[in-house]
């Protein structure tokens, strides 16, 4: 009996074993990290021989880092109210669905007018682009397995995958059609109304930044990781942009169905995901007044300057 005793005794004294990442994680996790940096460059060097590209792509990393500034204040702050996150959901569905109305449905119409199309072709036209943008995000969110701030997880199960990146996964399905917007509009034949569209996302894009953060804290992550992800997720709005004006320079005819896919992507996130997430705790008055004034504020920013 005393035998056993010391030997659990000295067994609790003994400091634990090292943990070690196998070599072939290791060797795995460098050839990824190889493999990023050569994609990120021939990236970088096919957008500076497209200067439309290039624009595009200013454009969405300036919408990344709005996202990213506002996850700072999660950095000081303990959490924001559900009134008030309620409230900033509102505010993004408001900025997303003007932008949807003046940056690409109503430019789209006239693109596809001035490619020749009649009124009912062109209505025709963007109306099956709408559509199989909201289709396409449709499938995306049924089978990328994600969860939710609130609604919790969705599309297939799947036990390999960390609930972190459960998370990353909604939050790239939502930030995908905001990239695209700000691609597909840069690659337009207005510039200024470009760049009100990509102003117009980045003001919405820093409260976004806030809730993603401060929903990630309080679903138990530690302020360090709240953030980085706050701060990764705004990273898929330049590679969507990249990838919206890239399409569209192959073809002009492609702009009326580009700006189509973009509002239709971008219309299905406002339904499925911000309204419904700012209506589920009580707050459907706050959500409602900050959809309006975002609405308002975006309206205005595309009519004055574009």
């Amino acid at each position: 009996m005393a035998r056993s005793e010391d030997l659990a005794l000295d067994g609790a004294s003994q400091p634990p074993a090292p943990r070690h990442l196998p070599w072939r994680r290791v060797l795995g996790l460098g050839i990824i990290a190889l493999g990023g940096v050569i994609l990120l460059r021939e990236f970088w060097l096919y957008a500076v021989q497209q200067p439309v590209v290039l624009t595009a792509l200013i454009g969405g990393s300036v919408a990344a880092l709005a996202t990213a500034l506002g996850t700072v204040p999660v950095l000081f702050s303990q959490r924001l109210s559900d009134k008030t996150q309620d409230t900033l959901f509102g505010f993004g569905a408001g900025v997303m669905l003007a932008a949807c109305a003046f940056s690409l449905i109503i430019p789209g119409l006239a693109a596809a007018r001035a490619q020749g199309a009649g009124s009912w072709q062109a209505g025709g036209t963007m109306g099956i682009a709408i559509l199989f943008g909201g289709a396409v995000l449709l499938l995306m969110d049924r089978w990328l397995p994600h969860e939710h701030f609130i609604k919790g997880a969705e599309g297939p199960a799947s036990r390999t995958l960390r609930r972190t990146w459960l998370f990353v996964f909604a939050i790239a399905l939502h930030n995908v059609p905001e990239g695209l917007a700000i691609g597909v509009g840069y690659a337009g034949t207005d510039p200024v109304r470009a760049t009100a569209l990509a102003t117009g996302i980045a003001i919405q894009d820093v409260p976004e930044g806030l809730v993603v953060a401060v929903a990630l804290l309080a679903a138990g992550y530690r302020r360090s990781l709240a953030v980085g992800l706050g701060m990764a997720s705004g990273l898929v709005e330049p590679i969507g942009a990249v990838l919206g004006a890239a399409a569209i320079s192959l073809s002009a005819s492609l702009l009326p169905w580009g700006l189509g896919f973009a509002a239709g992507a971008m219309l299905f996130v406002i339904s499925h995901e911000i309204i419904p997430e700012s209506h589920r705790k009580g707050h459907e008055a706050w959500a409602t007044g900050g959809l309006m004034i975002g609405f308002v504020l975006m309206m205005l920013l595309d009519t004055a300057l574009g």
